[in-house]
């Protein structure tokens, strides 16, 4: 989803017009418009102003992760921060040889399955 797409799902939420965007931002209607008929994105300067109308984060209009870090759309990436515990797992990951990623990728579809079945 792209940031255009997502603001104009934010307004379908909120009941709010283009107008009264428009007016809520100080953004011309007509650049409004322009991004739904084009598929455009706004420009950066307008972001902040733009999410404070909303009421969302600059994250999730940027990426569509919320504010407990769940995306509602699967994306087919991830951003993660090198020093956080995630981004330094990954960097571990990419250290080790073939063989090694093949055993832990195993160690992780097992305690997958280990998790399911406690759930059962």
């Amino acid at each position: 989803m792209t940031i255009s797409e997502r603001i104009f799902e934010k307004l379908a939420q909120m009941g709010m017009t283009q107008k009264q965007f428009s007016e809520s931002t100080g953004i011309l209607q007509s650049t409004i418009s322009e991004w739904k008929k084009k598929k455009t994105n706004p420009t950066s300067e307008k972001i902040m102003v733009i999410c404070k109308v909303l009421d969302v984060t600059p994250e999730w209009l940027l990426s569509g992760i919320e504010k407990n870090g769940s995306r509602k759309v699967r994306s087919d990436w991830y951003v993660v921060g090198r020093d956080t515990e995630l981004g330094q797992m990954i960097g571990a990951y990419n250290t080790l040889g073939r063989d090694y990623r093949n055993r832990l990728r195993g160690y992780i579809d097992a305690m997958l399955a280990m998790e399911e079945a406690d759930k059962s």
